[in-house]
C-alpha cells in the first residue's frame, strides 16, 4: 500500500514535491528496510517507529518490511517522514482502515512513546497541501505557524494514537482555528534616536523608497550600525504574498518566528561568515543568509573584513534576486530579494578624514583596505555615502529627529505609486523599464551626461543613478525627473571616485 507525505525541498516553499510513501510486507526474516535516498536521521526512523508503534500498543509486523520513500533519486532528510511511515505499516499490515488516507498530507517526527514532536519546514508543506486542495496533519507545535496559509485545513494532533483514531473514525481530530493577530509591540527603534546626520537619514528615506541597496563608510562611533537597525522601521509592510514567501524560507531552515509574520527584518551576519553561510549551499543545498533576508534588510557592517569569495559570491544575487547553488548531483535556486545595507570604515585605523587627526594610515593602507571591496561589487551597490563624525554641540544636544512613522508615511506613498506605474519597487527595473519609467527632462539629461563625463561612470552606474532618480521624484511626487533629482541621485555614487 501507500500514501502520500509532503516532503518540502522547493527554494521558496511554494513548488514543494509529494514524496510517497510506499509500504510493503512479505513473508520471510523479520527486517525493515528503507530505500530511496534517506540520509541519516531518516534511516533513524526504522528504530523511532518500531518504539512508537509498540509503545502505542500495535502490533508491530513480524515480517519483511520494505519502505520505498519515491522518487528516488531526491535526497530524503528530516524526521519529518516518521509519521506517514508508521501509518503506512498500520495500513499495510491492516490495522488501520486506508479509505481516508488519501484525504490528507501527513508530517511530523515520532517520540519513542508515540508523541508528535515539531518539524521544520511546516509552513512550506502547508502551502503545498492548500495549493493541492488536501488537508494537512502535523504536529500541535506548528499549527499555529501552518495556519499562516489562508484557507488552510490544518488538523493538528499531539500523538500518532489520535492521528490513528481520527483516521478510524473513533475520535476525530479538531480543526485548528489560526489564532487572532496581535498588535506588534512599538519596540522598533526610531529615527527620532539619532542624532544628526540629515544626510545618511535621507539616503535610507531614498533607499526606502526604491528598495536600493547602500553602503556607509565612516569613522567608528558615527551611528552607521544605529541607522541601519533603523530600517526596517521605515521600510513598506510586506504584502500577503511577501510575508508568505519569507515565512516558508525561514521555516525551512527551523527560524520563522510568529511574532515577525509581515515584518521586515535585519538579518546582521557575524563577518567570518563563509560564503556558503551568506549565499547558502552544502552538500544538501539550504538557503544562506541572502535567502533568509528575502523581502527584508541584509545588513554587513565591518564589510571589508568579510572574506574577498563571500562578498564576491552577491554579485548575481543583487542583479537577479536569486541564487542558483550547482552540485554534482542536483542544482537549487533560492529567492534572494534582499535589500543591502553595508558598513565600513574608510580606513583600517577607521579615523581617516575624523577632526581629530588620529589617522596615520599611508595611502598605500588605505588602498589595499578598500581594495578589498572588488570594484565591480562596489558598482552594483546603488548608493555610496559618507557618514562623518558628529560635531560636538550636535552629540551633546537631546535627539530631535523625525519619527520613523512620519518617514514611513512618505516611504510608503513613494511606494505606492512605483507599484501602481510598473509593479515593482524602482530598484528591480530592468534596462527597458528604466528607459520608459526613468527618463529625465532635457535639463536633467545634460546634467547627467556631464556626470557621466567627469566622474567615469560605467553603464551599470548611469541605470543606477536614474533609478534612484525616480525614487527620489517619488517621494516628491511628481511624475517629471528634473535637474535636482538627477543632482542627488548623483551625489550618493560619489564614494571613492
Amino acid at each position: 500500500m501507500s500514501l502520500a507525505v509532503l516532503y518540502s525541498r522547493a527554494l521558496n516553499g511554494m513548488d514543494a514535491p509529494l514524496v510517497t510513501v510506499e509500504v510493503h510486507l512479505a513473508n520471510g526474516l523479520p527486517s525493515f528496510t528503507l530505500v530511496g535516498l534517506p540520509e541519516a536521521e531518516v534511516k533513524e526512523a526504522r528504530d523511532r517507529v518500531r518504539a512508537a508503534l509498540q509503545n502505542a500498543r500495535f502490533e508491530f509486523p513480524a515480517r519483511r518490511i520494505t519502505v520505498n520513500l519515491a522518487p528516488a533519486d531526491l535526497p530524503k532528510e528530516s524526521g519529518r517522514f516518521d509519521l506517514p511511515i508508521a501509518l503506512g505499516i498500520l495500513a499495510a499490515s491492516g490495522q488501520l482502515p486506508q479509505q481516508h488516507l488519501k484525504d490528507y498530507e501527513f508530517a511530523g517526527e515520532l517520540a519513542l512513546t508515540g508523541e508528535l514532536r515539531p518539524i521544520r519546514g511546516a509552513l512550506a508543506m502547508t502551502c503545498k497541501a492548500s495549493k493541492d486542495g488536501r488537508a494537512f496533519i502535523l504536529p500541535r507545535a506548528n499549527a499555529d505557524e501552518a495556519a499562516l496559509v489562508d484557507a488552510a485545513e490544518i488538523f493538528p494532533a499531539d500523538s500518532l494514537l489520535e492521528v490513528c483514531a481520527h483516521l478510524a473514525g473513533q475520535e476525530t481530530l479538531i480543526r485548528h482555528v489560526p489564532p487572532l493577530a496581535a498588535e506588534a509591540a512599538a519596540l522598533e527603534p526610531d529615527f527620532s534616536e539619532v542624532k544628526g546626520q540629515s544626510q545618511a537619514k535621507r539616503a535610507l528615506e531614498v533607499a526606502a523608497a526604491g528598495g536600493h541597496s547602500i553602503l556607509m563608510s565612516g569613522p567608528p562611533g558615527t551611528g552607521k550600525s544605529m541607522l541601519a537597525s533603523r530600517l526596517p522601521g521605515i521600510l513598506p509592510p510586506m504584502t500577503e504574498a511577501e510575508a508568505l514567501e519569507a515565512a516558508a524560507i525561514q521555516s525551512l531552515n527551523g527560524g520563522f518566528r510568529l511574532e515577525n509574520w509581515r515584518r521586515r527584518i535585519l538579518r546582521a551576519p557575524h563577518h567570518s561568515a563563509s560564503s556558503v553561510a551568506l549565499v547558502g549551499g552544502g552538500s544538501n543545498p539550504r538557503p544562506g543568509e541572502i535567502s533568509l533576508a528575502h523581502h527584508s534588510v541584509l545588513f554587513l557592517d565591518e564589510l571589508p573584513e568579510f572574506d574577498r569569495k563571500a562578498l564576491e559570491a552577491l554579485r548575481e544575487p543583487l542583479e537577479s534576486g536569486r541564487i542558483t547553488i550547482s552540485r554534482a548531483a542536483r542544482q537549487a535556486e533560492f529567492p534572494a530579494q534582499f535589500q543591502l545595507v553595508a558598513a565600513m570604515n574608510p580606513c583600517p585605523c577607521g579615523y581617516l578624514g575624523h577632526p581629530n587627526g588620529k589617522c596615520r594610515c599611508t595611502p598605500d593602507l588605505v588602498s589595499r583596505y578598500r581594495g578589498k571591496i572588488s570594484g565591480p561589487l562596489l558598482d552594483r551597490i546603488d548608493m555610496q555615502i559618507e557618514v562623518p563624525a558628529l560635531p560636538e554641540h550636535e552629540l551633546t544636544q537631546a535627539a530631535a529627529g523625525e519619527p520613523s512613522a512620519a518617514i514611513r508615511g512618505r516611504v510608503e506613498t513613494a511606494r505606492l505609486l512605483q507599484l501602481a506605474r510598473q509593479g515593482k519597487p524602482n530598484a528591480r527595473l530592468s534596462s527597458k523599464e528604466i528607459e520608459l519609467h526613468c527618463q529625465p527632462d532635457a535639463a536633467g539629461m545634460t546634467l547627467l551626461k556631464q556626470a557621466i563625463s567627469r566622474l567615469d561612470l560605467s553603464a551599470r552606474a548611469y541605470h543606477r543613478i536614474l533609478k534612484m532618480a525616480r525614487s527620489i521624484a517619488d517621494l516628491a511626487g511628481v511624475q517629471q525627473i528634473s535637474p535636482a533629482h538627477i543632482a542627488e541621485a548623483v551625489q550618493y555614487r560619489r564614494f571613492g571616485s
